[in-house]
């Protein structure tokens, strides 16, 4: 799965409903890439939440309206509100506690 390079406006993610993860990031970034398993792993844990991979970079204003600075960066949504965030993730573990975050 590729970052989308149209990125929802911030109206949209805001109005979400329910459990959303947005992760920001590139699809040339070695620490995307290399983060894609254990990402991926997750959501395989976490089927029921929401998944929207969006392309990060200069004047992408989504990406600043969350104050992103690191890629991949995941932003952990509940009804719009941000309720978590884990940047470059390293383990499961910090993944499932954001995950739980959610319920």
């Amino acid at each position: 799965m590729s970052y989308a390079t149209k990125a929802p406006a911030r109206k949209e993610i805001d109005s979400l409903s329910g459990a959303a993860v947005v992760e920001f990031g590139t699809d040339w970034c070695g620490y995307c890439q290399g983060a894609q398993p254990l990402i991926g792993a997750a959501f395989e844990r976490n089927p029921q939440v929401r998944r929207l991979k969006v392309e990060d970079g200069p004047g992408r204003a989504l990406g600043r309206s969350f104050r992103v600075k690191l890629w991949p960066t995941l932003i952990f949504l509940r009804n719009g509100v941000e309720v978590a965030r884990v940047v470059r993730p390293q383990n499961a573990a910090e993944l499932d506690e954001a995950f739980a975050s959610l319920a």
